[in-house]
């Protein structure tokens, strides 16, 4: 019986215990190569609720004033939810006189030169317009074993799992590093992509830049659903607690 327990014991105490290589992320040596490859050469292309900042420079800045939306401020994150031009249910964004313009499915480069085109309309020189597009920062969702989950905003041209990740409160104890998922819904439907925050390959991912509006979730190790520890003391801690328990109850059983 003495046996059984110790052995019940050890084994607890291996399985439960969450190892250092489980935490530890980038191991592995980074593959050499003889060419660079571009990652995400793609680019990315608008969709619904998506919000642009545009700006407007012409040499009659007086008349490019009318084109402008009224409450058109900084480029920041909580003024562009305001001064910026949301994307509609159905891909339209409105520009005061020219009206609605579609550009679902668009890249910044595509729209800015739609909107050259729509301006040269109501322009004498339009060669002379300069137009600015850009996505209003790149919005996405952390959720799962993080520190801080929730809604982000990074105003950058370009947002790495790291980056997400870092601006969540990193990855808990609890968390499952090598399954990481980036779920993504583009014009072709809903993906789901793992990423393994362990293996130094991940900077050679395709997936390493996320995209806008994509969802992270990190999923939890088993050994939260146990309930034993992360540490080996906190697991032995509780298995030496859950066997003086039966030890104690076989006792009392013994002795009615």
């Amino acid at each position: 019986m003495k046996k059984f327990f110790l052995f019940a014991a050890v084994l607890s105490l291996l399985s439960s215990c969450i190892s250092t290589k489980k935490v530890t992320s980038f191991q592995g040596e980074p593959i050499s190569k003889s060419e660079i490859t571009k990652l995400n050469s793609e680019p990315y292309r608008l969709q619904v609720n998506d919000i642009l900042y545009i700006d407007i420079k012409a040499e009659n800045q007086e008349l490019v004033t009318l084109f402008k939306n009224s409450a058109s401020g900084g480029a920041g994150t909580g003024g562009l939810y305001f001064s910026g031009y949301s994307i509609d249910s159905h891909g339209n964004i409105r520009i005061p006189y020219i009206g609605e313009v579609n550009v679902l499915g668009y890249t910044e480069k595509e729209t800015r030169e739609k909107l050259e085109v729509e301006l040269g309309k109501f322009l004498k020189n339009p060669e002379n317009v300069f137009v600015t597009v850009k996505l209003g920062g790149i919005n996405f969702i952390v959720t799962g074993e993080v520190g801080s989950p929730g809604t982000k905003n990074l105003a950058q041209n370009q947002v790495s799992i790291i980056d997400a990740i870092a601006n969540s409160g990193q990855i808990s104890i609890y968390g499952d590093r090598e399954n990481v998922l980036i779920i993504r819904k583009s014009l072709d439907g809903v993906k789901k992509y793992k990423i393994n925050m362990n293996e130094i390959s991940i900077f050679e991912s395709e997936n390493f830049y996320i995209q806008p509006n994509d969802i992270i979730y990190v999923a939890p190790l088993k050994q939260k659903s146990w309930g034993i520890g992360t540490t080996g003391l906190q697991a032995f801690t509780t298995v030496v607690s859950v066997l003086s328990f039966i030890v104690t109850s076989v006792l009392l059983v013994k002795n009615i």
